[in-house]
């Protein structure tokens, strides 16, 4: 019962979720490199597949190389556990109007071990891991930032 009056209370004040299974028009430019093209994938499945060039809104997103942390080390000196890092910044277009620029990071931790396969397999991971996050944070500030615009 109680679900069915807040339904009703957001429903009159014409509330909607901002992810409310509508495709949003947002052309995901081109983004360099491996880790690039997973962000862009990611992105472009955020917001309801690929878009064309010529769509409302454009996000531009400038991701750098991955930086690796040491976090714990053995006695001998051998590292452990290791934290990757990405940064980003991105440029939201409607049109040729900039509506919205930011940066963003994400952080992911992983084992280091002594072989070769194994060490590489959890890197890797790691690095998929925080561009999947990286994803999440800058396609909800791009689809907040246009919900903001079009509100005006």
């Amino acid at each position: 019962m109680k679900r069915l009056i807040l339904f009703l209370m957001l429903t009159a004040c014409s509330f909607k979720p901002i992810f409310s299974g509508d495709t949003t028009d947002i052309y995901v430019a081109p983004i360099s490199g491996i880790n690039g093209i997973e962000l862009r994938n990611s992105l472009n499945s955020q917001f309801g597949g690929m878009h064309e060039e010529n769509a409302k809104y454009t996000l531009t997103v400038n991701l750098q190389e991955p930086v690796t942390q040491y976090k714990a080390l053995e006695r001998a000196g051998d590292a452990v556990w290791q934290e990757v890092r990405l940064n980003a910044s991105y440029i939201l277009k409607q049109g040729d109007k900039e509506i919205a620029h930011g940066s963003e990071s994400a952080a992911e931790s992983y084992t280091f071990v002594r072989y070769l396969v194994a060490a590489n397999a959890s890197y890797n991971n790691a690095v998929i891991n925080a561009i999947h996050e990286l994803s999440n944070k800058i396609g909800m500030r791009a689809i907040a930032e246009i919900q903001k615009a079009e509100n005006k």
